[in-house]
């Protein structure tokens, strides 16, 4: 076994706590003595709860004295809700720790590995960086800028038509491609859709099918304050909470239709008119992934104020013509700033996913 195969098995552990740790990140631990047994191994399960080198130090007991701690990120300096790991990683006297990559969280930021090595411990930083940032791709958005991590969901034709017509409901995806947005949903913190979708569909918004272990967050994008008390999505109330972002201009216009709303159990928000700006209102609601499941408009317009970091696209084998509405609402998006990551075969659909470069 290599230092890269531990840090993949530090890895697998990581990505089993997605959709549970927000606002905390992604982060799983590996302790390993000198002769490559794994005595010790953890993941962080949710916020307040102990951090992954924590727990692995418990499994491993004694057995972590000398060995090496592979983990994810490098361990915190800092008192938060629980106490610091790099502490915890010097009484348990381990010799070496193999960080994959930096918090960027300000309060650690190179803090972590600088104390360890004040402690005479070894540290290297790197090692399959690049998979634990994508991993972590929410938390280090939230950090740098300020905002939730975006992912644009969209079913299109094989001529890149999103419906029939305009404020037509066009079903195009198959059970298996239905399936797969399922365990999407459950990995976010909250879907998110514009007015227009929700006058069009009524979607519930909900995660079926598979498991979620945290209530999920649903945020109508609604400036003009069209969304209908009596919209299908206020009968989930008790899946998590709904948003309606709108402007304080909206609620002044239609005072009764605000109050309705809130009667129905919507949290207004007032935005800034200004979706990269109202964006960053989410982060109070520990919202640190945001799907965008509709529609075109909402797309062109996420596009446009380059807030989109991923983009889930599948593609079903019909054709709805000229009078379709287009992809992204027809608005070009450059290959150049997309860098694919997989493509599945889902029944008679293909998922395409893609990470997207560039964005502010």
């Amino acid at each position: 076994m290599t230092d890269a195969d531990y840090m993949r098995r530090a890895l697998f552990h990581a990505q089993r706590g997605t959709g549970a740790t927000t606002p905390n990140p992604l982060v799983g631990a590996v302790v390993v003595t000198p002769d490559g047994v794994v005595v010790g191994q953890g993941r962080h399960p949710r916020a307040g709860d102990p951090h992954a080198e924590v727990l692995a130090l418990d499994e491993a007991g004694e057995r972590a004295r000398g060995a090496t701690l592979y983990v994810t990120l490098e361990p915190c300096n800092h008192q938060g809700r629980t106490g610091p790991c790099t502490r915890r990683i010097v009484q348990a006297d381990i010799s070496r720790v193999v960080a994959a990559m930096p918090d960027p969280n300000a309060a650690v930021d190179g803090g972590g590995f600088a104390e360890l090595r004040r402690h005479g411990i070894a540290v290297d930083v790197g090692l399959l960086a690049d998979a634990a940032a994508r991993l972590n791709q929410a938390f280090i958005t939230v950090q740098t800028r300020a905002r939730p991590m975006v992912m644009v969901k969209a079913a299109t034709s094989l001529d890149s038509r999103m419906a029939a017509a305009p404020g037509v409901r066009t079903p195009l995806t198959s059970r298996q491609a239905n399936r797969r947005t399922q365990r999407l949903r459950a990995a976010v913190d909250a879907i998110g859709i514009g007015s227009g979708t929700l006058l069009t569909d009524d979607p519930v918004l909900t995660v079926r099918d598979c498991y979620r272990f945290r209530p999920l967050a649903r945020v109508i994008f609604d400036r003009r304050l069209r969304t209908p008390p009596g919209a299908r999505v206020f009968s989930t109330l008790d899946a998590g909470p709904i948003m309606v972002m709108t402007t304080a201009a909206a609620i002044s216009r239609q005072p009764e239709r605000a109050q309705a709303l809130t009667s129905a159990g919507a949290s207004l928000i007032e935005g800034a008119g200004e979706l990269g700006a109202d964006l960053r209102r989410l982060l109070a609601w520990d919202i640190s992934t945001l799907l965008l499941e509709g529609g075109a408009a909402m797309h062109a317009a996420a596009w446009t104020a380059g807030v989109v970091d991923r983009v889930h696209m599948v593609v079903a084998p019909i054709v709805l013509g000229d009078d379709g509405v287009k992809f992204f609402d027809g608005l070009p998006v450059p290959l150049s700033r997309l860098t694919p990551v997989r493509v599945e075969t889902l029944g008679p659909d293909a998922w395409m996913e893609a990470d997207v470069h560039g964005n502010r």
